[in-house]
């Protein structure tokens, strides 16, 4: 028998996504310079990605576990970014098998994952 995950860390991991996708939005914004342009478009691509990935994700944790009380955390506006967005990424390794046990959660976690691998590519291409 599967192991019954805690509600309130998948809701409290579900608003962490939020706030790290909104913590690129800040990044965006903030961003300025030789490659800013590629940089924009970068994380426009990213965010957009995980838009949808993160609503998978919340829409399939509430057919498993029910409604969650989601609460987002204060956005980081980090200034060393590519360190900020490295730092999500081993975060949401850290947390992804003891919260979403099912193979179809773990494939949503891919493709969050695979986006931000994605973004970092991009951005790291331009420094």
């Amino acid at each position: 028998m599967a192991s019954k995950v805690n509600k309130s860390e998948v809701a409290t991991f579900l608003g962490e996504l939020i706030s790290f996708r909104n913590s690129l939005k800040l990044i965006h914004w903030a961003i300025t310079g030789k490659g800013s342009y590629e940089a924009h478009i970068s994380l426009d691509q990213a965010i957009e990605s995980l838009v949808d990935i993160t609503d998978r994700l919340v829409e399939t944790s509430f057919a498993l576990d029910g409604t969650l009380e989601i609460i987002i955390p204060e956005t980081a506006k980090p200034k060393e970014y590519i360190k900020h967005i490295e730092g999500f990424y081993k975060h949401v390794e850290d947390k992804r098998k003891a919260l979403f046990p099912e193979s179809f959660s773990q494939s949503i976690i891919d493709d969050e994952q695979e986006a931000i691998q994605q973004l970092l590519f991009r951005l790291k291409r331009l420094e």
